[in-house]
């Protein structure tokens, strides 16, 4: 029972918690933007470079990453936490489009810690045929956190104000800082854990994969072919998780002609079928790996069949009905996660210990850089052509990234 249900998968709730709570303060700002426009009087494309401000300072992650590295995952992951609560209270301040976007710059510095860290703790606590598994786990909280923003925000502003929203989540939010500073131990000093649960994990990772105490190179790393195989596929199939996460609310109020109790209603949906995904592809890579592929081939499997599931995305802006283009939302949600998981968790894989943190974030600004351009190319276009293009962008440049993962990535020897 032990191996089963240890400390290590307690871990990876905990983990997985705080994924949620960093996904809910992000994407308070989206469920409240059809009000947080009307009251500040904010355009379109003002909006796009406020969500733009975001992701031009989560593209910070590699100094958020190497932080983690060089402090330990337990007190730097405590500290961008802390943080980004703040900063998410800040929110309710705001009384311009300005200082919103200001305060959207601060948060995505701030909540660039969610990918390494987690990471992290994955490459450190788990054994490389439970790694695919355990960072489909965490990236549940991602969805989750989407998932519960849409009802606790429209509730908070029906009864209170949208400024109240975001204290009420920031608040939220300090709450996981303190359950992580109890509960989280590294595993060598881990007081609950077993010499058997501790041996299953050590004698399970690669030992081309071991942290040797030395700093990560980070020139080194932009050389390696595994790191831009990695980091492409990212890039382009990113704008579909900043699509979900910033502009699904507004699309479903301006053209869809949603209200607040409908958005309630059925935009947190597209985040369970994303939680379903989050699971469906590390459920692949198994499948795929018994079949006799070896664990990188599996895991680019799993990818290709999340980017093929994207084709039927390309039609969202076309459907008469808006149920079903909740619908394909959602097949949005369910295809992106089952294959970001898998290229997420590639990076343990391919990488020592000591480098996943810094590989994570440096992954993570090429993944936010797809983001940022999408977002500022919907916030300056969409008033013009509409959200159709856009939703077809989005299969093609998944196809594409399947593309790049196939012929980019070298399996390691070791």
């Amino acid at each position: 029972m032990r191996r089963t249900f240890g400390i290590r998968w307690l871990t990876i709730a905990l983990i997985m918690l705080g994924a949620m709570v960093n996904f809910l303060s992000r994407q308070t700002l989206s469920v409240a933007a059809p009000t947080v426009i009307a009251n500040l009087h904010i355009t379109t494309e003002q909006y796009g470079w406020i969500t733009a401000a975001f992701q031009g300072t989560i593209m910070l992650q590699p100094v958020v990453g190497y932080i983690i590295d060089v402090l330990g995952v337990k007190t730097g992951f405590a500290l961008f936490a802390f943080a980004w609560s703040a900063i998410c209270m800040a929110h309710g301040f705001a009384t311009s489009w300005q200082m919103l976007a200001g305060l959207r710059g601060a948060l995505g510095f701030a909540e660039g810690a969610f990918s390494p860290g987690g990471l992290k703790v994955v490459s450190e606590w788990f054994p490389a045929k439970e790694r695919g598994l355990a960072g489909g786990l965490y990236n549940i909280g991602p969805s989750i956190g989407s998932m519960l923003a849409p009802p606790l925000v429209a509730w908070a502003i029906l009864n209170y104000s949208w400024q109240e929203a975001f204290v009420i989540v920031g608040l939220i939010s300090m709450v996981w800082v303190v359950l992580w500073l109890v509960f989280y131990h590294p595993v060598a000093k881990h007081p609950a854990l077993s010499e058997e649960e501790h041996h299953h994990i050590v004698a399970g990772q690669e030992s081309f994969l071991a942290d040797e105490g030395r700093r990560p190179p980070v020139l080194s790393i932009l050389k390696r072919r595994n790191f831009w195989g990695i980091a492409l596929p990212r890039f382009l199939t990113d704008p579909t998780w900043g699509m979900l996460s910033f502009w699904v609310p507004l699309y479903l109020t301006t053209v869809r002609g949603f209200d607040l109790k409908q958005i309630a209603l059925y935009a947190w949906l597209p985040f369970l079928a994303a939680d379903l995904g989050c699971i469906f592809g590390p459920a692949v890579v198994l499948f795929l790996q018994k079949r006799g592929l070896n664990l990188i081939d599996a895991r680019r499997g799993a990818f290709t069949v999340g980017a093929v599931m994207m084709i039927g995305v390309a039609f969202t802006g076309v459907v008469q009905s808006p149920l079903v283009a909740v619908a394909l939302i959602s097949l949005a949600g369910f295809a992106h996660q089952t294959l970001s998981v898998t290229m997420i968790t590639m990076a343990t894989d391919l990488f020592p210990r000591n480098e996943v943190g810094t590989v994570a974030g440096m992954a993570g600004t090429c993944a936010n850089l797809g983001i940022l351009i999408s977002s500022l190319l919907i916030g300056g276009m969409v008033d013009r052509i509409g959200y159709a293009p856009f939703f077809a962008a989005l299969a093609a440049l998944d196809l594409l990234a399947a593309v790049v993962a196939w012929s980019v990535i070298r399996k390691p020897h070791g």
